[in-house]
């Protein structure tokens, strides 16, 4: 016995002081992340019918966690928590009601200046800072080139990709997706007042009434200044929103949305190879797999899921390229990489050929649902050979805001001290030097509202859940909101359940039987335990301005980033004009 507890004793000093030396050298970081992926979509993750036998190997070679959780449903908030290792309501980036996520690269909503990102920290430490791929939090504040909400106004020192989000606006053959519901109002009421304009002008024309010319002029042209106020954002939306930039430069307006992929992984690519002799983060902010579902021809009609599973099949090979340039550099055994999604698959993405939106597996809920384990549930998958153990897979619950401080220990700095911090390193976990999360409980958002929380009762292993809200499902029976973009956050949208419901996700991971106190004895002591600790979650929040109020969401013109002049905005691939 003693022989064998001097092997163990040795075993994980000869770990520790591995990590240790590792540490030392400051290893390169690689994050990618993709877009609306379900968890289900991944082989391993238990699918079987499609292929990605890169980022399988991935985690065939590192660690996988199998409950690793955005802090929020959606892109903008998860990825500012992301970002920042806090709840994004600490930045004001949620809202309580309406608009969830930016909608217009000439909005000034975006993260604030003031939030600390992990890139900038890592920036004071001597590393080179790369974004490639998609942004969504913000450009401009107050003019067209002040970009405080910028990537290089948050650590980074390079960006090249979208500083918005892909919408199926970008693609020309696409229904309208941003802010639809409201564009089809406003054509409503256009054409009936312009009908209501012409019924006037038909009836002076024919002396049914007496109405002066200049009345009926003026009418028509208050008709058509509100026509133009509305259009000169909402017809554009292509042009305004699907651009590409680099670092403070548009580059492409409107984007080709068919070589973009190839761009970006150039992009990836070169990054590396310029800064091999790092140390280096490199965030790669994948486009897919978010509709439109952009695929190129290599990758289309080749998996057994149509548009969505090709576009899957694709992720996976740009994950495998960038993964595969890191080797060629020589870079593998120095380089800290993680792949993970920014929230659950979207449900309700659909056409007349099918589900355009990722699968969630076992778990219910999908994109947009902040309490459901399907809409916060993401592959969680690291890798640095000969630190982590190859093939571990861990089933503590984890958080995306962990990222922050975990990387952030691994590149030398330190995490603020003056805010709350709602991530908690990895590091000891991953390394094995830790049992357990460092999570107790977590608190899961939609928008401003809190749906849920859970409880890793440690010492017994139960894994407790307790919605306070839920989403009320359409139609009646089905798993998604079909008929809305995504499922509301409050309102008549939403289920308040009072008890709440409780169940115990270590015996029923799928939610489907929720428990009460004939079928759990401890039923009302594990509400009031969870009860407990959101009371003293509740008193570390504070209020700040809102960056999805009405007036920092609406499109502004003179914040539109531009090549060229405004409103005459086009150009090619590095700022070329366009032949258009």
């Amino acid at each position: 016995m003693d022989s064998w507890w001097a092997l163990l004793s040795l075993s994980l000093l000869l770990r520790t002081s591995g990590f240790q030396a590792a540490n030392a050298s400051k290893p390169n970081i690689l994050l990618i992340m993709a877009d609306d992926l379900g968890i289900g979509d991944l082989g391993c993750y238990g699918n079987n019918t499609l292929r990605t036998p890169n980022i399988d190997r991935l985690a065939e070679e590192g660690v996988r966690l199998t409950q690793h959780l955005a802090a929020a449903p959606l892109c903008t908030p998860s990825r500012s928590s992301f970002l920042t290792g806090r709840h994004s309501f600490r930045s004001g980036m949620e809202a309580h009601d309406g608009y969830r996520a930016l909608q217009w690269n000439g909005g000034s909503g975006g993260l604030p200046e003031n939030e600390t990102t992990f890139a900038r920290i890592l920036q004071q430490q001597g590393y080179a800072t790369g974004l490639i791929g998609k942004w969504h939090q913000g450009v401009n504040c107050e003019s067209r080139t002040d970009h405080c909400h910028h990537p290089l106004n948050h650590g980074f020192d390079y960006f090249y990709g979208m500083p918005f989000t892909l919408v199926n606006d970008c693609d020309p053959g696409r229904p309208p997706e941003v802010d639809a519901s409201t564009r089809a109002r406003l054509w409503f009421y256009t054409q009936v007042a312009a009908l209501g304009v012409l019924t006037v002008a038909l009836g002076k024309i024919c002396g049914l009434i007496s109405v002066p010319w200049k009345a009926v002029l003026g009418a028509a042209s208050l008709v058509f200044l509100f026509f133009v106020s509305w259009y000169a954002s909402f017809g554009f939306v292509r042009r305004w929103n699907c651009i590409l930039m680099r670092n403070h430069d548009v580059t492409e307006q409107p984007m080709v949305l068919e070589r973009t992929a190839r761009l970006m992984l150039q992009e990836a690519v070169s990054y590396i190879e310029r800064n091999k002799h790092g140390p280096f983060l490199l965030f790669v902010s994948l486009l897919h797999v978010h509709i439109p579902l952009v695929t190129t021809k290599q990758f289309l009609g080749k998996s057994q899921h149509g548009l969505y599973g090709d576009n899957v099949e694709e992720m996976d090979w740009l994950v495998g390229e960038i993964l595969q340039a890191i080797e060629e550099n020589g870079l593998k055994n120095t380089t800290f990489a993680y792949f993970t999604s920014d929230h659950g698959g979207h449900l309700e993405a659909r056409d007349e050929r099918g589900q355009l939106g990722g699968w969630n597996g076992i778990f219910r809920g999908g994109k947009g649902m902040g309490g459901w384990e399907g809409g916060i549930r993401v592959p969680g998958i690291f890798r640095w050979p000969g630190v982590l153990p190859a093939g571990r897979v861990i089933h503590e619950p984890t958080s995306l805001m962990d990222v922050f401080p975990t990387v952030v220990e691994l590149g030398g700095g330190h995490v603020p001290q003056d805010r709350v911090i709602d991530g908690r390193s990895l590091v000891p976990l991953l390394q094995g030097t830790a049992e357990h999360s460092a999570h107790e409980f977590l608190f899961h958002y939609c928008g401003k509202y809190l749906h849920a929380a859970r409880w890793h009762e440690k010492d017994s292993g139960r894994l407790w859940k307790v919605h306070y809200m839920t989403p009320r499902f359409h139609p009646k029976g089905a798993g998604a909101c079909h008929g809305q973009g995504v499922c509301p956050c409050s309102g008549d949208g939403v289920t308040q359940h009072s008890p709440p419901l409780l169940f115990d996700l270590s015996r029923d991971p799928s939610e489907t039987r929720p428990l009460s106190p004939g079928s759990e004895p401890r039923y009302h002591a594990v509400l009031a335990r969870v009860h407990e600790a959101l009371e003293q979650h509740r008193r570390t929040l504070s209020p700040v301005p809102p960056q999805f109020s009405l007036g920092n969401i609406v499109w502004k013109p003179w914040l539109q980033p531009c090549c060229g002049t405004f409103p005459l905005c086009a150009c090619t691939q590095d700022g070329d004009p366009s032949e258009a």
